[in-house]
C-alpha cells in the first residue's frame, strides 16, 4: 500500500497534532494516521551548519514518522525570512508596495528547496504518493525530479495566487511558473486563484489550458463535490492537473468543544467584565494582509455615527505577532497600536473601553469558547486564501442563540458563507454599517444565517478538502 508523505515548511510535534494545532496540521495527520507515512520538513529550529547537514531528526508516532531539520542563520534569512516572506508572500497578497527582492535571497530560496528535497530522497520508497504544502516550497518538486524521482507530487497553494501582472513584479516569476509546472496537481483555494494561475500559463507560458469545468454532488454522489472545477495544462514539455480544494474545518468537533468550554474561568471572567455589553470578536496573525488597522477605523466610525452604541459594544482583537523581525511586521504593530490607543483615547469612559488589543497568543479551544459568547465575529482581510478563523466563529456558535460573521469579500471563504454579512474591507463605512446590522438583527435572521453557513461548512469540511485532493492525486498517471 502507497504511503503518503507530507512536506511543509513547518512539522506540528506530535503533542500538537493532538489537541493545540491548527486545521491543517489536523486535516495532514488524519491522512497520515490513515495511511502511514512522513511528514517532512524544518523543525522551526535556527542550527549550526553541522547540526543542520546532521539530519533529518526522525520522531515515530504510530504510523507516523515526523522528519525535521534544523536551518542554518544564512538559510533561515534568505529562504524563509528573506525570499519566502519578504518577497513571495506581500505579492501573492497584492502588497507589491511591500515586496524587497534580492537575488542572493532568491539564490537561498532555491538552494534550501533543493538541501530539503535532497534530504528526503533518503526517505522516499518506490509507491509513495507526496503532498507538498505552500509557497516556501514551489521549487521543491522540481528538486525532485532533478535527483530522478518520477512518483506522483502533488501541491496545495494556501495563499491566493496572484494575477498575472501582480505575479510579474517578482524578476523571475517564469521560474517559479515553470517550477510549480513539475508537480503531477495544483491545488487552489478558490477558483480565483485557479484561474489567475490558467491566465498566466495561457498568455505568459504559452501553455495549452483546457478548462474541465465542474465535477458536482448530482453527477459523483459525493460528498462536498459541489463546484470542483478541474483543469488541464500542457507547458514546459510536461501535463499537470489543477483544482479547486477549499480547505475547511471539523464544525461538529469544533462546537462540542466551544460548549465544553463555556464555563471555564476565562469565559466567566470576561462576561463579568463586559458588564452586559455586546462582543465583537477579530482574531488574526498580526499581518498587513489581514486589514486591521482598516478594521479598527470602521469600529470608529460605528462609535462616531451610532453615538447610541458607545459604552454598549466592545471589540477584542487578538492578534498575536509572527515575523517579528520581519520590518513591515513591526510598522503594522506600531500603526495598529496607536490607533487602538488613539480611538480609546477618544471613546474611553472610566468604566468602559472600546477596543481591547491583546497582542499574545491563545489557546484554540480557548478562542473558540470566546467565539461562542460573541455577537459577532469581525473577519475582513484584505486578502486571504481561505481564512479559516471564519468558519471557526461559525461553527463555535450556540445554534439556539448565534453571533454573526462579518466578513471581507476578499476571503476564499466569502465563496462559501453566504449566511455572512459580506463587506468590503477598503469601504469603512460600509463596514460599519455591516457591524450595526449585525448588532440589532433579530434572532431568526441570527439563526437563519448560521444554519445557512453550518450546512456549508458540514458539506466541505477538513476531511473532504483532504480527502478529495489524496484521491485526485492518486488518479493521476504515473510520471515517466
Amino acid at each position: 500500500m502507497a504511503r503518503l508523505i507530507v512536506v511543509s515548511n513547518r512539522v506540528a510535534t506530535p503533542t500538537e497534532t493532538k489537541g493545540s494545532a491548527g486545521g491543517l496540521a489536523v486535516g495532514v495527520f488524519g491522512a497520515l494516521k490513515d495511511a502511514g507515512g512522513v511528514w517532512f520538513g524544518w523543525s522551526g529550529d535556527v542550527v549550526s551548519e553541522t547540526v543542520a547537514n546532521a539530519g533529518p531528526t526522525l520522531v515515530q508516532e504510530g504510523a507516523v514518522t515526523f522528519a525535521t531539520v534544523g536551518l542554518t542563520k544564512k538559510d533561515y534569512d534568505q529562504y524563509y525570512r528573506g525570499f519566502s516572506n519578504a518577497t513571495l508572500w506581500p505579492v501573492f497578497h497584492y502588497r507589491n508596495d511591500l515586496a524587497r527582492y534580492e537575488r542572493d535571497e532568491y539564490a537561498g530560496y532555491r538552494r534550501v528547496n533543493a538541501w530539503l528535497a535532497h534530504k528526503l530522497m533518503k526517505l522516499i520508497e518506490p509507491d509513495d504518493i507526496i503532498w507538498v504544502h505552500d509557497y516556501h516550497l514551489i521549487p521543491f518538486a522540481e528538486a525532485l525530479r532533478s535527483e530522478g524521482l518520477r512518483n506522483r507530487i502533488g501541491f496545495f497553494l494556501h495563499i491566493p495566487f496572484p494575477s498575472p501582472q501582480v505575479l510579474q513584479t517578482i524578476p523571475p516569476h517564469d521560474e517559479l511558473v515553470k517550477s510549480l509546472c513539475c508537480y503531477d496537481l495544483l491545488g487552489f483555494q478558490t477558483r480565483n486563484d485557479q484561474q489567475a494561475f490558467h491566465d498566466y500559463m495561457a498568455r505568459e507560458a504559452r501553455g495549452v489550458v483546457r478548462e474541465l469545468g465542474e465535477k458536482t454532488g448530482e453527477k459523483t454522489g459525493e460528498k462536498g463535490r459541489q463546484g470542483e472545477h478541474e483543469g488541464e495544462i500542457e507547458a514546459y514539455g510536461r501535463k499537470l492537473r489543477t483544482g479547486v480544494y477549499r480547505i475547511g474545518v471539523f464544525p461538529d468537533e469544533i462546537a462540542e468543544q466551544a460548549a465544553r468550554y463555556e464555563s471555564r474561568q476565562h469565559v466567566l471572567d470576561l462576561k463579568q467584565s463586559l458588564e452586559g455589553r455586546k462582543l465583537i470578536m477579530s482574531v488574526d496573525r498580526l499581518d498587513y494582509s489581514k486589514g486591521l488597522v482598516e478594521r479598527f477605523h470602521a469600529f470608529e466610525q460605528l462609535l462616531e455615527h451610532s453615538p447610541e452604541w458607545r459604552g454598549k459594544v466592545t471589540l477584542v482583537q487578538i492578534a498575536p505577532p509572527t515575523r517579528s523581525d520581519v520590518a513591515s511586521y513591526k510598522v503594522i504593530r506600531e500603526e495598529l497600536e496607536r490607533e487602538a490607543g488613539r480611538i480609546n483615547g477618544r471613546y474611553s469612559g472610566l468604566d468602559y473601553t472600546p477596543i481591547r488589543y491583546l497582542s499574545q497568543q491563545y489557546d484554540r479551544w480557548k478562542l473558540m469558547s470566546l467565539f461562542r459568547e460573541s455577537q459577532i465575529g469581525y473577519v475582513t482581510p484584505l486578502h486571504d486564501g481561505m481564512n479559516l478563523v471564519a468558519k471557526e466563529y461559525v461553527a463555535a456558535q450556540n445554534p439556539d442563540d448565534p453571533g454573526v460573521l462579518v466578513l471581507s469579500i476578499f476571503a476564499g471563504a466569502a465563496a462559501e458563507l453566504s449566511g455572512a454579512l459580506l463587506v468590503n474591507p477598503h469601504d469603512a463605512t460600509g463596514m460599519s454599517e455591516a457591524l450595526e446590522r449585525a448588532l440589532a438583527m433579530p434572532l431568526a435572521e441570527r439563526r437563519e444565517r448560521h444554519e445557512t453557513n453550518m450546512a456549508a461548512l458540514r458539506r466541505n469540511d477538513l476531511g473532504v478538502w483532504r480527502d478529495r485532493f489524496l484521491r485526485d492525486l492518486a488518479s493521476v498517471p504515473q510520471p515517466r
